[in-house]
């Protein structure tokens, strides 16, 4: 894992205090090799415990997606802040730099391909009537669904989402969303779409309810965004605290 993923998981993480439309976000991705999964949550969760045990501060989300993808989630103001790596020095200094380059020496191992880039999140096409947060209690379970499209089209498409979203609050639903639009480093234009559940059961028994209660209504204004679209691709995930904080503190 590069350093400055690092950087990212250490940085100020409260989105609450933005004031702006858009927040926006360094996300590392690592491609885990199947055999090698319990081996990497392994050496992350003994990394992620030697920055508390040393007193560094550590807040960021981790997300694991079905086809055992590892998402890094930090907020960043700018992009200079990814030159920034005063944080990871502290870490080696206090940690100890071989022990620590050992660590990261048995994660490499463990992947062959990481993908670095930025996303935005839009409070602006976001669905969260209760307050913008990307980590809802109880709630680890996650659809990530992908709406890619052509360039010079993501003005338009924005548009009907948030014609969608309307509907969501014309008809109070129950299903909260954040959005994503892709930025630096992304494959292709894209928007992202979060949503979290309890379990597998609770998003189907959502859905479900969702899909009758937005109507037909609903059904119109999706259709035609869906329609503006290039490809859709959907995953399913679950958010890692297990990892991220794993001595529970």
């Amino acid at each position: 894992m590069r350093r400055i993923l690092w950087v990212l998981l250490l940085a100020p993480w409260a989105i609450a205090a933005q004031s702006s439309n858009s927040q926006m976000f360094w996300v590392h991705e690592d491609v885990v090799k199947p055999s090698m999964t319990t081996e990497y949550e392994t050496v992350c969760k003994e990394l992620t415990s030697a920055l508390k045990q040393h007193n560094i501060p550590f807040e960021n989300i981790l997300a694991q997606t079905e086809d055992n993808r590892y998402l890094w989630v930090g907020p960043i103001a700018s992009m200079q802040e990814t030159q920034d790596f005063d944080t990871f020095q502290q870490l080696s200094a206090k940690m100890g730099e071989k022990e620590m380059g050992a660590l990261f020496e048995r994660m490499n191992k463990c992947y062959e391909i990481e993908h670095d880039y930025v996303i935005n999140l839009s409070s602006e096409l976001s669905y969260m009537p209760d307050g913008m947060t990307q980590t809802p209690e109880g709630k680890n379970y996650r659809k990530f669904y992908y709406l890619h499209t052509q360039p010079g089209t993501g003005g338009a498409v924005a548009e009907q989402m948030k014609a969608v979203k309307a509907v969501f609050a014309a008809k109070n639903s129950p299903v909260h969303y954040r959005v994503y639009r892709s930025g630096f480093g992304t494959r292709g234009e894209f928007f992202m779409v979060a949503v979290a559940s309890a379990s597998e059961l609770d998003e189907a028994t959502q859905s479900a309810a969702n899909r009758e209660l937005l109507g037909e209504e609903g059904g119109q204004a999706l259709g035609k965004l869906f329609a503006m679209l290039s490809s859709y691709e959907e995953y399913t995930g679950w958010m890692r605290p297990d990892i991220t904080n794993p001595d529970g503190m």
